[in-house]
């Protein structure tokens, strides 16, 4: 079988070190790919939003599956085109990925639907939602209303900050048209947690829960990223939570998007808070999380593949999807000043024993030598019996990698810990 990840991040090298693993898979490409991806793909240039050039490449090369990761290419269509095309896809078409495509429409959907979520107003003029920014509870969260690569929400813990929030998104358009519409949201506490689930439009499998880490320095201070590590399974997604977040989240949300004529189809991925008052929604993906991913399918034991495909075809009622009882902890290693302004070019050193769990994000090969080409360069992933291995095995790794201008944060895995 010849298969094409669509995508060049740390998840896709996730996925298609996974997707190896089957032993029909002949070729996998990656579309762009990345300088480290090209060492378990074929990397071909074509931009992750060239939806043309991601079809006439899949036609001309005979695809018989392709797997659309990240959200731009998943909102623009590219499953619907290359469903057209005759090419199997996984992902939503455009129509269900709205669901991550506009923060205004899942929150709308919620509420319709009566999906447990933070209060929230949608604003599309200034004036109005910084005049109702003077009477607001503070601390609150401002979430531009379209994709502005996970780092379109801004918690303001005062009046001022959420007023620059607002005006930083709907004036200086600092999102581009992303937030031409804002939501100002109520400012939930408790853990967060990450569920990503397969689902084929009928039937919700839910993986092994996560706990991502978005904040750039330790003890959760900085700027929000895409996320600076991730731990696995999640200790506050309790058997008890998990059957609450199941019967009022996970299957009301797949029958409300069947009820507006958006079948999704997939992985679709919660994110929630555990609140006072039960499990909430702060954010729905329409596609796999990064850097959850990176933890979620090493403990993955049945064939990512089959499942995928079962998605597809509508038969995941009968397809076995297990997961080991383990635990993984993956720590990503960024260009010193991400998510802002860093530099990069350098060359990365991993060693080779532990290639296998690493998973590149942005990278570059120049001359044969891998170098830094993003602000997210790596994830390294330890998988092992118990949390506390986990985390002191993945810390291991990192010290034996070596960037100019490498950083990462010290305490992933920290929550978890004292969760147990």
């Amino acid at each position: 079988m010849k298969i094409m990840v669509v995508g060049g991040g740390g998840r896709e090298h996730a996925i298609i070190k996974k997707i190896k693993e089957n032993k029909d898979v002949t070729e996998i490409f990656a579309l762009p790919g990345n300088g480290g991806i090209a060492a378990d793909a074929v990397c071909v240039p074509v931009k992750a939003t060239d939806i043309e050039g991601i079809c006439t490449f899949a036609k001309e090369n005979a695809i018989d599956y392709a797997v659309v990761a990240p959200d731009d290419p998943l909102v623009l269509g590219a499953v619907d085109e290359l469903s057209k095309a005759g090419i199997p896809c996984f992902g939503p078409e455009s129509k269900a990925a709205i669901i991550e495509g506009s923060k205004v429409f899942s929150k709308n959907l919620m509420k319709k639907y009566g999906i447990p979520t933070a209060e929230y107003e949608v604003f599309t003029d200034l004036d109005s939602a910084l005049s109702y920014l003077e009477a607001a509870p503070i601390p609150t969260v401002i979430k531009a209303d379209g994709l502005a690569l996970g780092k379109g929400v801004i918690i303001a813990s005062t009046r001022e900050e959420a007023k620059e929030a607002v005006r930083s998104m709907m004036e200086d358009k600092i999102f581009g048209d992303s937030g031409s519409q804002v939501v100002i949201e109520e400012f939930l506490t408790g853990p967060e947690v990450s569920v990503l689930s397969f689902t084929d439009g009928k039937t919700v499998v839910p993986m092994i829960s996560s706990m991502d880490h978005k904040r750039a320095k330790d003890n959760d201070e900085g700027l929000n990223t895409g996320g600076m590590g991730t731990v696995a399974p999640n200790p506050y997604y309790t058997k008890q939570v998990a059957e609450r977040c199941m019967k009022e989240i996970f299957l009301p949300t797949i029958e409300a998007m069947n009820k507006e004529g958006r079948t999704f189809k997939g992985c679709l991925y919660f994110g929630l808070m555990i609140t006072e008052k039960g499990p909430k929604v702060i954010e729905y993906n329409c596609r796999f999380g990064d850097p959850e991913t990176q933890v979620v399918l090493p403990l993955l034991e049945s064939d990512l593949l089959t499942v995928m495909k079962a998605t597809t075809e509508g038969t995941l009622a009968e397809t076995e999807v297990k997961f080991a009882d383990k635990n993984a902890c993956c720590v990503i290693m960024a260009s010193d000043g991400y998510p802002q302004k860093y530099e990069s070019g350098y060359p990365i050193t991993v060693p080779e024993e532990i290639k296998d769990k690493v998973y590149i994000a942005g990278a570059k090969t120049e001359n044969g030598v891998l170098k830094t080409a993003g602000g997210r360069v790596l994830g390294a992933t330890a998988v092992e019996d118990t949390l506390e291995k986990a985390i002191d095995e993945a810390y291991k790794m990192v010290d034996t990698i070596k960037f100019q201008n490498a950083y990462y944060r010290h305490d992933i895995g920290k929550k978890a810990k004292e969760a147990k």
